[in-house]
């Protein structure tokens, strides 16, 4: 009866979560598998989620949660990146120094690249149609061409990446972890073109863009979400959010912000112009559920957790439970 009485409510909040309007966890998908998780994607083609996980890279059906597939052998894995035009997909295996390639479409794997040390997180740039790879120990990016999977160029940085986003129009902009800086990188010449301080923003991690405000959000460890002008990096504001965050997200048909926070929390904030912001409920997600990705056709957020053993912190070092991984989504 105590549990059937606990479904009911749990029910009603979720149903009045809805009706507000409000952000809430909606489903959740258990993923086999052990090992840690880092990055998710959706795959442009296809719409099919990506998840980091281990060794692995563990492919789901976003509708029903079905496994579909897996990508092997990529050890240490970090982000995973799509180069549409070229029928491609990328993943960073940050044990073994190379980004694995796959067909967009059928998953195989078809090479492999060396890149610099660490590789984390991966992006497609359509301005310059290469594949974007922050090497976190090597303070660099690596950058490929899709078309031959050669190495075209290394971007020195002066600091540690973690994210990097592209604005489409010919300028990459990168989170500097240890440094708190974001740099502007020219996707013409590959070098770079500014450093940026992120003022009382301490340790970046999760970087989005809104390519119409032209402004970019910057979240940091210390629970500040930095905006900053990605024209010339003024400081537009400082917004608070949760605890251990490493993504962030937006959603520019909703004009909103995501923040993942390791603590188990999702921080939500309204765009309502470029120089203003408000946040709106905070939704409680799992603890270390810190990465995710947006659906921009359907405007749900996908976060990879695992269990944490007892006593364990929300950090990335945290142990987790075996045969705990899962996918939450969240949505009005």
């Amino acid at each position: 009866m105590k549990r059937l009485l606990t479904a009911i409510l749990m029910m009603n909040v979720c149903a009045v979560s809805a009706q507000s309007g409000h952000y809430h966890v909606t489903r959740t998908f258990s993923v086999s598998g052990d090992g840690k998780w880092d990055y998710i994607a959706l795959n442009p083609v296809n719409g099919q989620l990506y998840a980091a996980h281990g060794t692995q890279v563990n492919i789901l059906d976003k509708v029903t949660g079905d496994s579909t597939g897996i990508i092997p052998n990529t050890t240490g894995v970090h982000g995973i990146a799509f180069a549409e035009k070229f029928g491609k997909g990328y993943t960073t295996n940050g044990k073994l120094n190379t980004a694995t390639v796959f067909d967009i479409n059928t998953n195989r794997i078809s090479g492999e690249v060396k890149t610099g040390a660490k590789p984390d997180a991966v992006l497609y740039d359509p301005f310059s149609e290469k594949i974007i790879i922050c090497n976190a120990n090597s303070a660099s990016l690596t950058v490929v061409d899709p078309g031959s999977d050669q190495v075209t160029a290394t971007v020195a940085l002066g600091g540690s990446p973690e994210t990097a986003v592209t604005d489409g129009k010919g300028n990459i902009y990168v989170n500097l972890e240890d440094k708190s800086e974001v740099v502007k990188v020219d996707a013409r010449s590959f070098r770079t073109v500014a450093h940026w301080s992120l003022g009382k923003g301490e340790a970046p991690t999760g970087l989005a863009i809104d390519v119409t405000t032209q402004r970019l959000f910057s979240g940091c460890d210390n629970k500040l979400l930095v905006v900053l002008d990605a024209r010339n990096g003024r400081m537009v504001t400082t917004l608070p959010i949760g605890e251990g965050c490493d993504g962030v997200a937006f959603d520019a048909g909703e004009n909103t912000i995501f923040a993942s926070n390791g603590a188990g929390m999702l921080s939500v904030i309204r765009e309502l112009s470029a120089d203003k912001y408000v946040a709106a409920p905070a939704v409680a997600t799992r603890k270390g559920a810190r990465t995710l990705v947006v659906d921009p056709q359907t405007h749900r957020i996908y976060l990879p957790v695992a269990d944490i053993l007892p006593g364990g912190p929300h950090t990335k070092t945290a142990a987790v439970a075996p045969g705990t991984f899962k996918v939450l989504e969240v949505s009005k």
